[in-house]
């Protein structure tokens, strides 16, 4: 019922079905409202995925770089300046110069350093497969940690070292069979020896036979062919001085003019000796 004296205006009146303007007004904000909030919500979770990848364990993965990265080697046979080092069935560690130098055994996993450019001497190397080139001569060439490096051909040096420890390494802490301990009375003499061993930082029998000959009293003077390439010319003019072939493994040790290849206790115990008793070598 209307109020007495009330005057109804037709034309104001909303059609049948329909709600009043102030009403209608509320729902469409309250609408567009919710689809805002819905839009928000749908791009924060699309932006943290993007931000956030996770593994198959469920924890970020790094969108970072691969450390790995190196700047591209075209490694042909006529590539100058070159540092190949390849290991052998026991372990042992070559240096050459040239990819043709590299025997069959050892050609699928070369290390290769360009003594001319500073790239791959230092956490990263690079390491080429001489099993075949492509069409146009180039070798393919790779990236991988040093450390990974390091790896190829541990194995067999472990078994090689392991052979010879009983009978040529002595035990930590006492002196080699045969001879005076290093702090006792023979130090002065081996002292007054000096021994330079070529080689370089991943090359573990050479740390070996520093260790070897320091624990024996003797003067070490090491000297990185990679990294120096001075001492690399010294270690080949020596090489050739002495009638030896420069395709080498390394250590080269030299022990007061007395070179040797490789790490052997019995060689460097002769050639201290005869250092000691200023022996003509």
């Amino acid at each position: 019922m209307n109020a007495p004296g009330a005057v109804l205006d037709f034309d104001a009146m909303p059609e049948h079905g329909s709600r009043p303007p102030a009403t209608h007004c509320l729902l469409r904000l309250r609408v567009r409202y919710l689809a805002c909030v819905v839009a928000a919500l749908a791009a924060l979770a699309a932006s943290a995925c993007k931000s956030k990848p996770s593994g198959d364990d469920g924890e970020p993965v790094s969108a970072a770089p691969q450390s790995h990265s190196l700047p591209p080697l075209e490694l042909r046979d006529d590539t100058t300046h070159l540092l190949l080092t390849w290991v052998d069935e026991k372990g042992d560690f070559h240096v050459v110069q040239k990819p043709n130098e590299v025997p069959k055994e050892g050609r699928a996993k070369v290390r290769v350093v360009v003594t001319s450019r500073e790239e791959g001497t230092g956490k990263v190397v690079y390491v080429a497969d001489l099993t075949k080139p492509n069409a146009k001569g180039v070798y393919p060439v790779r990236t991988m940690a040093r450390s990974e490096w390091d790896e190829v051909g541990a194995s067999r040096r472990k078994a090689r070292l392991e052979a010879l420890a009983p009978s040529a390494l002595p035990p930590s802490g006492s002196a080699a069979p045969g001879h005076a301990d290093p702090g006792g009375p023979g130090q002065a003499s081996s002292e007054r020896v000096v021994a330079v061993i070529y080689g370089a930082s991943w090359c573990k029998p050479c740390h070996d036979a520093a260790s070897y000959l320091r624990q024996r009293g003797v003067t070490v003077i090491e000297k990185d062919i990679e990294q120096n390439q001075v001492a690399a010319s010294e270690m080949r003019g020596k090489l050739q001085k002495a009638g030896m072939p420069p395709s080498s493994s390394i250590p080269i040790i030299d022990v007061m003019g007395r070179l040797m290849v490789g790490f052997s206790p019995s060689a460097l115990d002769r050639a201290i000796q005869a250092a000691e008793s200023a022996t003509s070598l």
